[in-house]
């Protein structure tokens, strides 16, 4: 059965809806408002309509420039500039943010990492750096490279700053949409929900979705504290935390609703709904929100006011062409 956390107890978030209202306004410059579609139920296969947020038209391709820009606006960069860990999508966003504010960036990632990922952290210009067979090698690279040359680090995930920057996701969508019920966020390591938790808490209902093979979170809440799992997953180069950060499970366990786990296939699914239905071009971490909708996983009360999050798009086109036009219902 899937963890449910409507009990927790409550105590304050360590990130406050006050930090990530001031780190919207100290970021909203340099990151795009993204667009949110609102589609019938009858398009999803039930009563109630569905909002999807669609952060994969951020710079970078991803949700993660919100987070990189926040830290990197909230400190002072040494000359050895900035380095980061990353599946992918991090990495790239860490680039594009150093580019923008004129620092040099290393950027270490594990040999799954996907081709586009890579040419977006390329083409920003970053020093790249490709090793290991997951992001954990390259964390411990990263790490090494730190100590070595005196850059910072941006945390992918378990740091204040890259919560907040996150955070200001949910405070985006909902200006955009008041009054969801409830949003659907797919879970990596645990930056972007812990955010988008800590900003909705008491109004919304916060869903975890991972994959069977990738499921960090879901594991920590069944242990009550982090520990670590193997990660064999499609979605492996975005949502392949072997464990959840500290902070951030910390922010979960209060504020998270539920967590869920989908299979692989339903992840495909998704990623060729999005693309045969809607034109959109989703990688598979991206997708794997709605496929806890389109697989049944989540099951929306009657009226439920449903948020969707598509957080990626950096997918190669080959693969989506690959990708089988679901059938309709």
């Amino acid at each position: 059965m899937a963890p449910d956390c409507t009990t927790a107890n409550a105590k304050t978030s360590p990130v406050t809806p006050d930090d990530i209202r001031e780190a919207y306004a100290r970021i909203r410059p340099h990151v795009r408002r993204t667009p949110v579609m609102d589609l019938a139920g009858s398009e999803l296969d039930h009563d109630t309509a569905v909002s999807l947020k669609l952060e994969l038209f951020q710079h970078a391709g991803s949700f993660k420039p919100r987070g990189a820009f926040n830290n990197l606006l909230s400190q002072e960069v040494p000359a050895a500039g900035v380095a980061a860990a990353s599946g992918g999508n991090h990495g790239a966003a860490v680039a594009y943010a150093a580019h923008q504010l004129g620092y040099p960036a290393d950027i270490f990632v594990p040999e799954i990492s996907s081709p586009a990922k890579i040419a977006k952290i390329r083409a920003a210009g970053a020093r790249l750096h490709v090793g290991g067979a997951r992001y954990a090698d390259a964390l411990a690279a990263c790490e090494a490279h730190q100590q070595a040359s005196g850059a910072i680090g941006i945390h992918a995930y378990d740091a204040m700053e890259t919560v907040a920057g996150q955070g200001t996701l949910g405070l985006e969508w909902e200006e955009q949409v008041p009054e969801l019920d409830s949003v659907l966020i797919a879970v990596g390591g645990g930056g972007l929900i812990s955010g988008v938790a800590a900003w909705f808490s008491g109004r919304a209902k916060v869903i975890a979705v991972e994959p069977q093979g990738s499921r960090a979170l879901h594991a920590a809440l069944e242990a009550d504290a982090p520990v670590d799992v193997s990660v064999e997953s499609l979605a492996a180069d975005s949502l392949g935390a072997r464990s959840i950060g500290g902070l951030n499970f910390e922010i979960c366990r209060e504020h998270v609703t539920q967590s869920l786990l989908v299979e692989d296939g339903a992840i495909e699914t998704a990623m060729a709904w999005l693309w045969h239905r809607l034109q959109i071009a989703a990688e598979p971490g991206g997708a794997t929100a709605l496929a806890a909708l389109l697989s049944g996983a989540y099951r929306p009360q009657p009226g439920e006011r449903v948020g969707v999050l598509v957080c990626g798009g950096n997918v190669a086109p080959e693969t989506l062409a690959e990708l089988p036009n679901p059938s309709l219902a």
